[in-house]
């Protein structure tokens, strides 16, 4: 069936999962330049903006006759500008194709709850649960015209870890260094190398406990066997971030299988983040994320050395234990 033309139509993307997000809005942009290449596009962050950029951006400009306003992270629009987004989401016009996405969470629900009224095309991007990381490698090796059991999608979530964004690449590599476009539990063995234990979350593991000989033989070891940098900053994000919620629930009466799903982890995993736990505040947790995203940006351009990048977020890391508020 024939899918309705983006211009003139609103897609609102809302949820906590990133990658999803990201996919959607994607899929919604490739669709308008599709229908209308000489359109212009504006990724704005709603944070930045005041009246004057987003009429302006709304309303295209000299040289496109129509434009494609993909507007992130609405829960941070000024107070003052709620009323005109929803005026021009409510009549966006048949030269706009709008895109608005929220990650989820109470702020900027009153603005969320307004445009979900006027319904837009709404795309949920909820985070995957901690027992669905295999389900979600499956759908993402069919998504690329691959196959794989449920097996060895589960023996890829054991090497690599439960982020989405690592899974996405590792899923990717093992595809394209496939020639019959096949995963199997062998080629995921022979793909992270010989020691099955180096992987980027065991790397992560070894920096979060402070194990800086480990971290770094194991960081050299797997760079050596294959895996991916960005498999690495990922991994170290998805730890950090678990950490965070784990510190941040302290006091609380939940139980262990509550906290775990509110920590978005195994609840088998609880026992060693407690303990990882003990080294850790608040504050060097937020100091270790800004390192990871700095190695980040550093291994997707920035520097020639993403070796050398990564040993120095391992060092970071490791300096980070143990910072109080």
């Amino acid at each position: 069936m024939e899918q309705p033309s983006p211009f003139g139509r609103v897609l609102l993307v809302t949820g906590p999962e990133g990658l999803l997000a990201e996919r959607a809005v994607a899929d919604w942009v490739r669709a308008a330049l599709a229908e209308r290449p000489a359109a212009g596009v504006n990724r704005l962050q709603a944070a930045e903006l005041d009246a004057g950029a987003l009429t302006e951006a709304a309303g295209g400009s000299l040289f496109a006759e129509a434009s494609v306003l993909v507007l992130n992270d609405v829960a941070e629009l000024p107070a003052d500008l709620a009323d005109r987004l929803v005026a021009i989401a409510t009549d966006p016009g048949p030269d706009l194709a709008l895109a608005i996405v929220h990650a989820g969470g109470a702020k900027g629900k009153a603005v969320l709850d307004r445009l979900k009224k006027l319904r837009p095309q709404i795309v949920d991007c909820p985070p995957v649960k901690a027992w669905e990381p295999p389900q979600f490698v499956v759908a993402e090796v069919r998504r690329a015209g691959g196959k794989v059991d449920l097996n060895s999608a589960a023996a890829l979530v054991d090497a690599i870890g439960s982020d989405t964004r690592a899974l996405a690449g590792a899923a990717r590599q093992l595809l394209d260094d496939s020639a019959d476009r096949l995963i199997t539990e062998a080629s995921i063995r022979r793909y992270f190398g010989g020691r099955a234990e180096v992987t980027s979350f065991a790397v992560a593991e070894d920096a979060l406990g402070g194990r800086a000989d480990g971290a770094l033989g194991k960081l050299r070891w797997a760079l050596v066997t294959g895996v991916a940098p960005v498999l690495v900053t990922s991994a170290f994000s998805s730890n950090l971030r678990s950490l965070g919620r784990y510190l941040d629930s302290r006091g609380s009466r939940m139980s262990d299988a509550d906290l775990a799903r509110s920590i978005g982890i195994p609840p088998w995993k609880l026992k060693d983040i407690a303990r990882q736990a003990r080294s850790w505040e608040p504050r060097g947790v937020a100091g270790a994320i800004q390192a990871v995203a700095l190695a980040d940006a550093q291994i997707k351009g920035a520097v020639s050395d993403p070796g050398f990048a990564l040993e120095q977020l391992v060092l970071k890391v490791i300096a980070c234990r143990g910072r109080g508020n």
